[in-house]
């Protein structure tokens, strides 16, 4: 079997079976590990899946500039971002990550909520000036251009005022292995520091991020208290959340839009 043929067959199984393993490729295509790694090393320098030890992820497709996510999985992004809007509550403060998911959920909080929102995306900020009764609190920091949220020191220094209700997350990736990732290291401490600062993480993953990985971890499936994303995920995902929800962390759900978890 040519090489291109043996990659070809590793995407195949990392579509059906959500990862692969090196070991078990050299045994399946009876080549050696150090071929695998090389044919895992190439299809990775191509885009086309996210190395992890061991093995490898798919790749998520959501770590393109903020521009082109914008037009990627939208009907799903609505979905999402309209199960996420119903769980504010009026007199909460709560905070809202950057991204084109959390930006769509802006459009459905309604006209006369009175909340505080803090975010580290101007983006974010500049969606509620049209709402008059919502107090918005940008924190600031350098600009990290490709996702346009606040990063550094700064960022994390105005966090540490904030005690919220609820954290609203963006992800690129939704793994039963990975947990939750995002394409850029630097993002990835932010998001995961905001966790910290509310009583209540809730992740929002469009269809795109389930079942895919980013080179960054933010942390495992248990740092989320609710998981909205569209539809039922399939089999692999739900039953590692609801490992989760029986250990010691059994805040951990799944919910489909337009019910919470």
């Amino acid at each position: 079997m040519l090489a291109s043929q043996r990659k070809q067959q590793i995407l195949q199984i990392l579509t059906e079976e959500k990862q692969v393993m090196s070991g078990e490729l050299s045994q399946r295509f009876n080549v050696s590990e150090d071929s695998i790694r090389r044919d895992l090393r190439e299809l990775a320098a191509e885009g086309k899946l996210q190395r992890v030890h061991g093995g490898a992820l798919p790749v998520s497709a959501a770590i393109a500039p903020i521009e082109t996510r914008k037009s990627v999985q939208i009907a799903s992004k609505q979905a999402v971002a309209r199960a996420a809007a119903a769980l504010i509550q009026p007199g909460q403060v709560v905070i809202v990550d950057g991204g084109t998911t959390t930006a769509a959920m802006i459009g459905f909080l309604p006209a006369d909520l009175s909340c505080t929102v803090v975010t580290h995306s101007p983006g974010i900020a500049v969606a509620l000036v049209d709402h008059p009764r919502i107090e918005v609190i940008l924190l600031g920091g350098r600009v990290f251009k490709h996702s346009v949220v606040a990063v550094g020191a700064e960022t994390l220094a105005g966090m540490a005022r904030i005690n919220a209700d609820l954290f609203f997350m963006g992800v690129t990736g939704v793994h039963p292995r990975a947990g939750f990732t995002t394409g850029d290291y630097e993002e990835a401490g932010i998001k995961r520091a905001l966790t910290a600062r509310a009583a209540e993480t809730v992740v929002m993953a469009s269809r795109e991020k389930l079942n895919a990985a980013s080179a960054f971890a933010i942390g495992e499936l248990s740092l989320a208290s609710t998981l909205i994303v569209d539809g039922e995920p399939d089999a692999a995902l739900r039953q590692t959340v609801g490992a989760e929800r029986r250990g010691d962390r059994p805040r951990s759900a799944v919910a489909p839009p337009g019910r919470r978890a």
